[in-house]
């Protein structure tokens, strides 16, 4: 998990970054905008008012498809009576709610997702909800142009080292004497023993699986799988060199492509690669 920090209006706000579910701000943080002391209580007086059960109630309802409606319809039916009292951990709890996560002992704290923490920011302060919206998207721009450029820097990169693979390919695998037609094929054929042995597929079955999109297998890669593919590209060319047969240089790329991809994935510099496409 991808953790970093915001600053609204001169107080820092953690950030952890959940993929495509969407990030997580410390509504604990948020809440020390009003009382650096007793955040968890200023969340928990938040989470007294009916209207935020009802907008909690409805966001669960809209993401999650285990959430408990009979817990909080329980919930709802209490909100907003002088003794009732809630905290993020009895509702996670009782109603499998994904929306909050509650952290407890000695760096206890209380996180949600970004729809749940502006409308508690917007409580505790709409001004300083704009702070808190205003950094955050600077703060996703420029990851989102950080990690555009490392993207096309990779993908310049695979276009480049391709003319390697072609020569080889060229000097090695096309005879003099064949058709425009036959030597596209034989291009396309050594291709798909890389698309194979990294993607599991040919480019022609992955069009066939992705008829929505307007690039190709190549154009969609991560970076992680497009630094692979480069390596394999120089590996091929050198393979075609040595003379080994198709069948065995794809044995051989494919054990490539799992080794590599496993050293990445472990990788503890490289964690930003993995929510990328």
């Amino acid at each position: 998990m991808l953790r970093t920090n915001i600053i609204a209006d001169g107080h820092f706000v953690e950030v952890r970054y959940q993929g495509t579910s969407g990030d997580f701000f410390s509504l604990t943080d948020i809440a020390r905008y009003r009382t650096m002391e007793n955040p968890g209580y200023v969340i928990q007086n938040w989470m007294r008012n009916r209207n935020t059960i009802r907008f909690l109630g409805l966001w669960e309802r809209l993401h999650n498809s285990t959430f408990n409606c009979l817990e909080f319809e329980a919930i709802e039916s209490q909100s907003g009576l002088n003794s009732f009292a809630l905290t993020p951990k009895t509702w996670i709890e009782r109603t499998g709610a994904i929306g909050m996560q509650s952290k407890q002992g000695r760096y206890a704290a209380t996180f949600a997702h970004q729809d749940i923490a502006f409308e508690f920011a917007s409580w505790i302060s709409p001004e300083f909800k704009l702070y808190i919206v205003e950094d955050y998207l600077r703060l996703k721009t420029d990851e989102n142009s950080r990690l555009s450029l490392n993207w096309n820097l990779n993908r310049a990169l695979t276009k480049i080292n391709y003319k390697i693979h072609t020569d080889a390919i060229k000097a090695h695998l096309v005879p003099e004497d064949i058709s425009a037609r036959a030597k596209s094929f034989i291009y396309a054929n050594e291709a798909d023993v890389l698309n194979v042995a990294l993607f599991g597929m040919t480019a022609k079955m992955w069009r066939g699986s992705h008829p929505e999109s307007k690039g190709n297998i190549r154009d969609e890669a991560t970076l992680k799988q497009l630094i692979v593919l480069v390596n394999m590209e120089s590996m091929n060319a050198e393979l075609i060199k040595l003379g080994l047969p198709q069948f065995e240089r794809a044995i051989r790329l494919n054990q490539m492509a799992i080794e590599q991809m496993n050293s990445l994935n472990t990788a503890g510099d490289l964690p930003q690669l993995e929510a990328l496409k």
